[in-house]
């Protein structure tokens, strides 16, 4: 199958298209969801790459129900918008760019989720201790980055040698969202995203998790509006409201210069990563390998180094510099008790591979 492959994030929109083998035939990153250029974009890159037979979309949160990839027809996009308040900065999004490709080729849109990969994640795990009256409209945690965890899976595998079922993985994807989750065995056991993707550490735009008592005590005692709220913990706050931009080349470039807010954003950044990497390291039994994914993650060595150097209490070293940041490797010392690693985030392939699965699932007939 030749599949087009769409990752429409919180900042950006990726296109592949993926042919037999994996083989990527054609790519590209585009600027935000719902920008005119991206839109443009977007269709004259469907328009120029062919015939395919599938388009599958990454969709961020599944919510209660969707716990597998789906073929989208007129009902499953109905219950997908109503899922758009959980994820406000990608649902829409989304659904805006499958109904753009609709319009283009006429073929099965799947959807995959993000949350699908943490259906596996215990009752501990995902309950928040509230009220049950709470629980019962779907309040608990679900956890986002399922499809760049299982393609860090993958490729962790790959690159120790080792069966992807043996493994206990802390995976940091940290992008313009980021998130610190720990796999066994295939599973995932404790994740930092939440109910929505603001939950767990700081971010580019997203604050992460903030003191519920502080958010009430500004609504109810300083009379910030619930949804000037929502705007600023989604839009402007994190590394942006730290440092003025959310860009970490940025941020890291003003910090080695001396730019005392920069070099405070960094500190804040690192500090809650450690926190949450051991943190979700103590849902497992031993730590096999550190992986570091996302564009933060693949391109940050001062992220990483420092991120590292923290973590001596779960056995991570801080790893010695890869000779390219291109390449997915083992960026530890050979004698490191916990393997650290770089991958490169490839939500199109687990995308594609959901999609195969789905479409012409294999035959398991002896």
């Amino acid at each position: 199958m030749r599949i087009l492959a769409v990752n429409a994030g919180s900042s950006s929109v990726k296109l592949s298209v993926i042919g037999d083998g994996d083989v990527t035939e054609a790519a590209i990153t585009l600027g935000p969801p719902g920008d005119a250029a991206t839109d443009h974009d977007v269709t004259a890159f469907i328009d120029s790459c062919g015939p395919c037979d599938a388009a599958g979309h990454r969709i961020v949160h599944g919510g209660p129900d969707f716990h597998s990839a789906v073929v989208i027809d007129g009902p499953v996009r109905r219950r997908l918008e109503g899922l758009a308040d959980l994820a406000p900065l990608h649902v829409p999004a989304a659904l805006r760019i499958v109904d753009m490709v609709r319009v283009r080729i006429d073929v099965p849109q799947v959807a995959c989720f993000d949350t699908a990969f943490h259906r596996s994640l215990p009752d501990a795990a995902t309950t928040y201790a509230i009220p049950p009256r709470w629980r019962s409209l779907g309040v608990r945690r679900y956890g986002f980055h399922g499809l760049s965890c299982a393609w860090s899976l993958r490729r962790a595998a790959g690159l120790l040698g080792r069966r992807a079922e043996d493994l206990r993985l802390v995976v940091a994807h940290l992008g313009s969202g980021a998130s610190v989750t720990a796999i066994r065995s295939g599973h995932s056991m404790d994740t930092s995203m939440g109910f929505t993707p603001l939950e767990g550490l700081v971010m580019a735009l997203r604050s992460g998790s903030v003191d519920p008592g502080a958010l009430l005590w500004l609504q109810l005692n300083r009379g910030v509006p619930a949804q000037d709220m929502s705007d600023a913990l989604e839009h402007s706050s994190g590394l942006y409201a730290l440092a003025g931009t959310g860009d970490m080349r940025e941020i890291l470039l003003r910090a080695h210069a001396g730019n005392d807010a920069a070099a405070l954003a960094r500190d804040v950044y690192v500090h809650r990563l450690r926190a949450t990497v051991a943190a979700v390291a103590a849902s497992l039994d031993r730590v096999d390998a550190l992986v570091f994914t996302g564009g933060v993650g693949e391109n940050a060595a001062d992220i990483r180094d420092r991120a590292c150097r923290g973590l001596g209490v779960i056995g991570v070293q801080a790893p010695a510099r890869p000779a390219s940041d291109s390449v997915d490797s083992v960026i530890s010392a050979e004698a490191s008790p916990v393997a650290v690693l770089l991958v490169h985030a490839r939500e199109d392939l687990e995308v594609v591979k959901e999609v195969r699965s789905l479409l012409h699932p294999p035959d398991l007939r002896s």
